[in-house]
């Protein structure tokens, strides 16, 4: 599946709230996101974007992916692909991008039931460095880190 890799723009705003939507009710289908859209955009436009580097993914005009690392610490907070293009090598393009926009290191909460995000990560040199739990689904959370290696 070829595709483009790009900075964000607002024009983006949309496609990337239903994207979240999508992957994290395909994730968690006992969750209802619908309830949570209004929250995620305000999140998003209070929380994330003033903070952070968004860097999306696109493929025959439509958004597929995007990944957003806050720029003071490294906080990877998302890195969504859409379902169809899982095992297409997007995710690793877009861990990249993150690794490039903090090269120092990463760091990053996921549910500890998501075992294949945390495959992802260990994949990519990720290491359980701590434990959480999420202040809204009161999932419990694994604290991830990804350092470069010293050369």
């Amino acid at each position: 599946m070829p595709y483009e890799i790009r900075p964000y723009t607002s024009c983006d705003e949309d496609a990337v709230i239903a994207l979240w939507q999508r992957t994290w009710q395909l994730t968690y289908p006992d969750i209802d996101f619908t309830e949570r859209v209004a929250w995620w955009r305000a999140r998003w436009r209070d929380e994330l974007l003033p903070k952070a580097t968004v860097v999306v993914a696109e493929a025959d005009g439509a958004l597929i992916g995007f990944v957003t690392v806050e720029d003071a610490s490294g906080y990877l907070d998302q890195i969504v692909v859409a379902p169809e293009a899982w095992g297409s090598g997007l995710a690793e393009a877009l861990l990249r991008e993150a690794k490039r926009i903090s090269p120092r290191g990463i760091d990053l909460m996921v549910n500890t039931d998501n075992a294949r995000a945390i495959q992802f990560y260990v994949k990519h040199g990720f290491a359980v460095t701590g434990a959480g739990v999420s202040p809204l689904s009161k999932r419990p959370l694994h604290r991830m880190s990804w350092r470069p290696n010293p050369a």
